[in-house]
């Protein structure tokens, strides 16, 4: 390792790099009790780490290397540490991406390269794209930039650990490191084990994409047939031969997060920074959350490293959906309550000030209503408090919060025809949101009247959509009319739009 200690320490990153800071969370170290630092590397050029690695390998490159040109592979980022690098040196490169990297990666691989770059798309995961990328290395006689599993890219990746230990000489407890290939905990590793070897090394990975946790543990490399793709950056099948070694001598353990805790942590590093990292750049930040509850740790430094921010806007949808369950801070529940007036109500009522978060219900059965419903909550435990209190008053729950397909599915399906439900009229409501506005709406409505459908998701906006079916016999028309001008909430009659009549009348 003394070789890799002098690499990293002559390595040639900063003319395109910048020595990014090292920055408190206040937010989530309150939280853990811990004091975290976020390694900002999502604040270089590229908005990734991976640009020093390949420029310093692409600047130890002989003249003739570089008037030849160089190939990578790449599921995005790496891709625009090449690019840029290319552009500096003034050499061309083609790169090789897997056909599922996100349009904001291809983009920025174009504008970072400028005409120096040709893209070629091929495969569904980085491997596929690497195994194209070698065909080409040897027709067009080109030199390989490999992302990971190079002398050269890991050191350059390497002088990430040595800033860190230069920008904080106090204690430090450990450094979490996103996995893929390994090439950023391998470097991290190779200068902080020869420096501060007390400082824990620890990589984090998805537990859809883990070969470095499989192969660590089978003291093998081992290959993946799938991997999951939520973090692209990450999904690599097969590590490399030189960071494999270096991870077997050096690093402690590895940690697996699944996408909940990566979206959740997500959200963590927005809360005080106001910056979206992309799911692999969240990594270290989960690894960090899951460590520091598992080992009941106090009073201690963590450092995850924020690897990267190339985020695709179209999965900020998703993240934000999942996030609160991810922090054990929403709770999706399947609730039995009795289909009878007032029981609505009275459900509402045990929820207390609670938050709700999602609520879909459809008349189905008339002795028996189900409810889907998410509701905000501390943490898991206060989710066990109110599920004890729901069973207490006689309505069987299910906690429907780590089910995927309830996640996924079930919450967007609740709902269909129910031809039983008679004199039923449709409304659309927007409610403010702010506690209190649904039982303001239930204490409002007319006991004698059943709710035969709701449905509603807070979207984080000023005003909640919601959408009530309620049985109201022609003879309430006036006492319906005097309901809805007293309420105070907006509202649109749907009973006759055509979707009401095709999907659920």
């Amino acid at each position: 390792m003394n070789g890799y200690l002098k690499r990293i320490l002559t390595a040639r990153v900063y003319d395109v790099a910048i020595e990014s800071p090292l920055e408190l969370a206040p937010n989530l170290s309150a939280r853990i009790g811990n004091t975290v630092l976020f390694k900002r590397e999502d604040m270089q050029p590229v908005f990734s780490f991976k640009l020093r690695g390949a420029y310093n390998k692409m600047a130890h490159l002989s003249p003739e290397m570089l008037k030849r040109g160089v190939i990578a592979a790449s599921a995005g980022n790496h891709a625009q540490g090449v690019a840029m690098s290319a552009h500096r040196l003034g050499c061309k490169a083609v790169i090789v991406m897997p056909t599922t990297t996100p349009q904001v990666k291809i983009e920025a691989v174009k504008h970072f390269g400028q005409r120096s770059v040709e893209i070629v798309l091929h495969g569904d995961s980085y491997s596929d794209a690497y195994t194209y990328a070698l065909t080409l290395e040897k027709e067009r006689k080109l030199t390989f930039v490999h992302p990971f599993d190079d002398p050269d890219v890991i050191a350059g990746q390497g002088t990430i650990g040595m800033e860190i230990l230069r920008q904080h000489q106090a204690p430090i407890h450990a450094i979490f490191c996103a996995i893929g290939g390994g090439g950023l905990i391998a470097g991290v590793a190779a200068y902080v084990k020869q420096v501060r070897p007390d400082i824990k090394i620890i990589g984090v990975q998805t537990t859809d994409s883990d070969a470095m946790a499989r192969s660590l543990k089978a003291k093998k490399r081992v290959t993946l047939t799938d991997v999951g793709l939520f973090s692209d950056g990450t999904a690599v099948k097969y590590v490399g031969e030189e960071t494999f070694r270096i991870c077997r001598q050096l690093v402690d353990e590895v940690i697996l997060v699944d996408t909940d805790e990566v979206c959740a942590a997500i959200k963590d590093v927005f809360q005080d920074t106001r910056s979206i990292l992309e799911p692999a750049g969240a990594l270290a930040v989960a690894g960090a959350k899951l460590y520091a509850a598992r080992e009941k740790l106090k009073g201690e430094t963590l450092i995850p490293i924020a690897c990267g921010a190339n985020m695709n806007f179209d999965r900020l949808r998703f993240v934000a959906e999942r996030a609160e369950i991810g922090e054990r801070r929403e709770a999706l529940l399947a609730v039995t309550i009795p289909e009878t007036p007032g029981s609505f109500r009275k459900f509402c009522a045990l929820l207390g000030k609670r938050n709700i978060t999602e609520f879909n219900y459809r008349y189905a059965d008339p002795k028996a209503a189900q409810v889907f419903v998410g509701i905000q909550v501390k943490d898991a435990a206060e989710t066990g408090k109110l599920l004890s209190a729901l069973e207490k008053a006689q309505l069987p729950t299910l906690d429907l919060t780590d089910n995927e397909m309830a996640k996924l599915h079930l919450r967007h399906l609740v709902g269909g025809h129910a031809p039983e439900a008679k004199d039923e009229i449709m409304y659309r409501f927007e409610f403010p949101e702010r506690p209190g506005a649904l039982m303001n709406f239930l204490n409002s409505m007319s006991h004698n009247w059943n709710i035969s459908l709701f449905h509603y998701r807070n979207h984080g906006a000023d005003y909640g959509r919601v959408l009530v079916g309620m049985q109201v016999p022609r003879g309430d028309k006036k006492a319906l009319k005097t309901f809805l001008d007293t309420l105070g909430y907006p509202y649109w009659d749907e009973s006759d739009n055509p979707a009401y009549k095709l999907f659920l009348g």
